[in-house]
């Protein structure tokens, strides 16, 4: 297989900036700080030569350190930075942002619209104001959701076809339970658009932590395989995210695994060419 590109990963300092959403016993094991230093070795163990640093809070300074990090970094080939879409001046903050040392490392805005309570927020008109700032800017729109979420996902990326939207990891389904509907409908109905693609990625943190195994993932990945096609999915670790449930090896493997009945071309699209395409590194 040629080099990998792991497309969805993040880094802390908690002494530069706490993560607020990091709580609980659950959640103590990533309580710490993870840096491209940690990560380093990881990839370089699994094969992985390229990767994608995404936002993890929505505080303005978070993406310009980002930025610096790639700038500085042989690893980091893209950053998905987080910008408030609402603001009147969204075009000039993206501006902005290019602007910095390694702006040219922006790729991508994300937003965790899975904390928003109304199911409906990425059509809100100043939402979509900011989603033509993002397509114009000629990024990208990372899609943080839950399940029902996914219908306006699919209103968005319709109503903007101009701008490409990425589901992260799957679309967060419910693999613990067991159960699939409406969350493959709604997946199949937002790949049917041809500005979409799905990350492969953040599966093992959806199921049972003690006890997944890639049988458990497997009727989730195929669903997002069958539905976007191995040209609009990337792979993802969400290190260190995963590591709650698994290692990176292990989510490596657990995706090798799950897409070991594609042919080359096509693995060689998961993991690597679709990334490089829509992130344009």
């Amino acid at each position: 297989m040629p080099a990998i590109v792991d497309a969805h990963h993040h880094v802390w300092d908690l002494s530069v900036r706490d993560q607020d959403w990091i709580t609980g016993e659950q959640l103590a094991p990533i309580r710490r700080d993870f840096t491209l230093g940690d990560l380093a070795p990881l990839a370089r163990k699994s094969g992985v030569t390229a990767t994608v640093l995404v936002q993890t809070v929505t505080v303005e300074e978070e993406t310009p350190e980002f930025l610096a990090l790639a700038h500085d970094s042989e690893l980091v080939a893209g950053v998905v930075g987080w910008a408030d879409l609402t603001r009147p001046d969204i075009g000039d903050a993206l501006a902005r942002l290019a602007e910095l040392p390694g702006g040219r490392y922006l790729k991508g805005i994300r937003h965790q619209v899975q904390g928003e309570p109304d199911p409906e927020w990425l059509l809100r008109p100043d939402v979509r104001r900011g989603l033509e700032a993002v397509a114009d800017a000629g990024l990208v729109y990372d899609l943080v959701v839950l399940p029902n979420q996914l219908p306006a996902c699919a209103a968005a990326a319709a109503a903007l076809p101009g701008l490409t939207f990425v589901l992260d990891h799957c679309g967060k389904p419910p693999i613990a339970s067991g159960v699939t509907e409406p969350w493959a409908d709604d997946v199949r109905a937002l790949a049917a658009l041809p500005n979409t693609v799905c990350k492969l990625s953040g599966l093992v943190t959806e199921a049972d932590w003690e006890t997944w195994t890639p049988g458990a993932l497997r009727p989730y990945a195929d669903t997002v395989l069958d539905a976007f096609g191995p040209d609009r999915v990337m792979f993802g670790s969400d290190w260190p995210v995963c590591n709650l449930a698994a290692t990176y090896e292990q989510v490596m493997e657990a995706a090798q695994e799950l897409t070991g009945s594609l042919t080359t071309p096509e693995r060689d699209a998961v993991f690597g060419g679709t990334a490089t395409r829509v992130y344009q590194f």
